[in-house]
C-alpha cells in the first residue's frame, strides 16, 4: 500500500483534504481519479479549490510533480475546471 504523503505533490493539507473525502490510500486516489477527487474536495471541504490543487492531484495520480504534467493534460484540466465554473458549479 503506502501513504498518500508518499505521492508527489501531497503535503499535509492535500492529504488532510483527501482523507476528509474518504480517500486514504494512493490506490484509492488512482481508482477515483484526479477530477473526481477534486470535485469531492471542492464540494465537501474547500469550495475555493483552484487549478493548482487539481494539477497537484493529477500529478499525485500520475506519480509526477505537478510542474512536469504534460501541456495536454494541463489543458484538459483547465477545460474541466472552466466547464465547472461556466456551469455555475463552484460548490459542485
Amino acid at each position: 500500500m503506502g501513504s498518500l504523503s508518499d505521492l508527489p505533490n501531497v503535503g499535509r493539507v492535500l492529504e488532510g483534504n483527501l482523507i476528509a473525502v474518504g480517500v486514504t490510500t494512493p490506490e484509492q486516489l488512482r481508482e477515483l481519479g484526479a477530477k473526481e477527487a477534486f470535485l469531492r474536495i471542492r464540494s465537501q471541504v474547500d469550495p475555493g479549490a483552484c487549478i493548482r490543487l487539481l494539477y497537484g492531484i493529477q500529478g499525485a495520480v500520475d506519480g509526477v510533480p505537478d510542474t512536469q504534467l504534460p501541456a495536454a493534460v494541463k489543458q484538459d484540466l483547465r477545460a474541466f475546471l472552466a466547464g465547472l465554473e461556466g456551469a455555475g458549479q463552484t460548490g459542485v
